[in-house]
Parts: C-alpha cells; sequence; structure tokens
C-alpha cells in the first residue's frame, strides 16, 4: 500500500512539485488556495462568485496523464479583442462545470476524470474568500494580487471571514504520511492555508512528519533579503503546536550570468542557504542539487526535488 502525501501550495509552485511526484509510488492529495483574484480567475472568480481556479487548472493539468495536446488545450488563452481575451480554456469549463454542479470539487472530480488524473485535487474551500493583509503602520491591503504587489512589510494576514474547510480535506490531512508545504509565493499561495484554525488544528493532530519546500529566489515585496530559515519560521508562527520538521533547500550552482540577469532586471536573489540557523531551529536540512536553468530561468528540477521528498518519506 502507498504512503500518503497531502502537499499545500498554489500557483506554479505546487505544478512543479506535482508534475515530478506523481511519477513516485505515493497517493498524493493536492490541496489548493482558492483567493486568486487576479487575471482571468479574478474576473471569472467575480462574475460568477466563486471560488480562485487557476491554480486548480495548473494543478490538474500537470497532475494529468492525457497527451500533450489536450492538456495544451487546456492552458490554451485566448487572444483577442472581446471579453474572451486572457482566458484559458480549462479555466471557462470548470466554471461551466461549477455551474452545472454547484461545487468546485465537483468539477474537478469531472475534469479530473476527463484528463486521467490518477491522484486527488481538492480545493482548500468552496468559499468566496478575500485575502487581507495588515501592513506594519497598521494599513490594510484587500485582495491577494494587491498584497503581491504591495511592497510594504505585512504584520499578518487574514480572510475577511473564516473559511469553511472541507471535511474531506481535514480527513486527508489526518491519514497522511507526509505533509508538504510547496515552494511558491510564501504569503499568497503558502500561509492561506494555515489561516483556517480548522486546518491548523488538523495538522496537530496529525502524526505525519512536516517537510517544506524552500523557495530558490526571494519574492520582492513579500520575501525580500529573506534566509531559508526566515521562510520555515514564516510558517511556523501560522502553524499551531507543530512545526515545520525538514525543509529542502537547494545547493545548486547557479551561474553568475544567471544570477547578475536576475539581480539587474528583477532585484531578485537566490534565498540565502542557513543551514547552521536551520538546525538551530530544530529543523533537519535535506540540501541538494535541485535546481535547473531553463529558458533563463532558475526552475526547480522536479524529479531530482521529487526523488528528495520520496526518500525522505520512505526513510
Amino acid at each position: 500500500m502507498n504512503k500518503k502525501v497531502v502537499v499545500f501550495g498554489g500557483g506554479t509552485g505546487i505544478s512543479f512539485l506535482l508534475r515530478g511526484l506523481k511519477s513516485f509510488p505515493v497517493d498524493i492529495t493536492a490541496i489548493i488556495s482558492v483567493a486568486d483574484n487576479g487575471s482571468s480567475t479574478g474576473k471569472l472568480r467575480e462574475e460568477f462568485l466563486m471560488p480562485a481556479m487557476g491554480d486548480i487548472r495548473n494543478v490538474i493539468v500537470n497532475m494529468s496523464d492525457a497527451n500533450d495536446k489536450i492538456k495544451e488545450l487546456l492552458q490554451y488563452r485566448f487572444d483577442t479583442y472581446t471579453d474572451l481575451d486572457g482566458h484559458p480554456i480549462g479555466n471557462l469549463i470548470l466554471v461551466g462545470m461549477y455551474n452545472i454542479t454547484g461545487s468546485l470539487k465537483e468539477s474537478i472530480k469531472v475534469l479530473s476524470d476527463f484528463l486521467n488524473v490518477r491522484h486527488k485535487i481538492l480545493p482548500l474551500s468552496e468559499d468566496y474568500l478575500t485575502l487581507m493583509g495588515e501592513t506594519e503602520n497598521g494599513d490594510i491591503i484587500r485582495g491577494e494580487t494587491e498584497i503581491g504587489h504591495d511592497p510594504r512589510k505585512l504584520k499578518r494576514l487574514f480572510y475577511d471571514e473564516e473559511p469553511i474547510i472541507d471535511k474531506e480535506v481535514l480527513k486527508e490531512i489526518a491519514s497522511a504520511d507526509l505533509i508538504i508545504f510547496s515552494m511558491g509565493s510564501l504569503f499568497t499561495s503558502i500561509i492561506p492555508h494555515l489561516l483556517s484554525k480548522d486546518i491548523v488544528k488538523a495538522i496537530d493532530k496529525s502524526s505525519a512528519k512536516i517537510l517544506y519546500t524552500c523557495n530558490a529566489v526571494c519574492q520582492i515585496g513579500e520575501t525580500e533579503d529573506y534566509t531559508a530559515t526566515d521562510h520555515v519560521d514564516t510558517i511556523n508562527k501560522y502553524l499551531g503546536k507543530r512545526k515545520v520538521d525538514a525543509v529542502i533547500v537547494a545547493n545548486s550552482k547557479i551561474p553568475k550570468r544567471i544570477l547578475n540577469n536576475y539581480i539587474s532586471s528583477e532585484n531578485k536573489d537566490l534565498v540565502k542557504y542557513d543551514k547552521q540557523s536551520l538546525k538551530s531551529i530544530g529543523c533537519e536540512v535535506l540540501a541538494g542539487d535541485i535546481l535547473t536553468i531553463e529558458d533563463n530561468y532558475i526552475r526547480h528540477d522536479n524529479m531530482r526535488l521529487a526523488t528528495t521528498i520520496f526518500n525522505y518519506l520512505m526513510r
């Protein structure tokens, strides 16, 4: 019987992780944040008063065993002067199924079955959630996109109302052998899961190890100058009694040309791997050459990352 892994995340980070992990003999449940209010997702979410579906579409496509042309179709964005401009076909299909079923979870299941997804994908909540941020000087920022683009330092994150968490999500956490917080936007993809009291309580009751796959690059406006320890400390702040047991960090050598391009064009730098500091907070360090360069962008190598996760799980 395969061991069960529950992965929390959103954005592109979790899709990269799951693309590799699905190749291993594990049972995966991906729990996706649903408060994104930008781009196509934001427009459809506002028009149909439904949870955000864009990150879910990405995860379904990356978990799918369907042929590449079908997956390419789901990701295709219309380029037109009409209201269809910018909308991926997969988003529209999920909205259509949501209007038929009245449930994002059921809509995900229908599309997952159609695309031959062997694992489980669940939305964090069926609620129309709005992510809120309070800055250090007490100002309130409303909306995930607005928080992600605001340069001010955040004091805390919260929702406009306490989210109702599906019982199946809590059941999956209870039966997990490993809980993973994926790489991705720390404050808008990872922490939103921990703003639910029910999620934190379920993790507290779980006997599963908690693993964090640390971001490779700092994010402007959110994690500038953050070390790996800073990332773990932030997650621990929102967790309850349980804390992060282990963290995967990259020790890959990145060509200076690529690093200089990041620093000069995007003002981004690599997350500092501070090994001794991580150990001092009781966090096991799993360091490895897990980064690769794709089209001059620094990316996690999904198979190397998945291998590191699987080895930790089976230890």
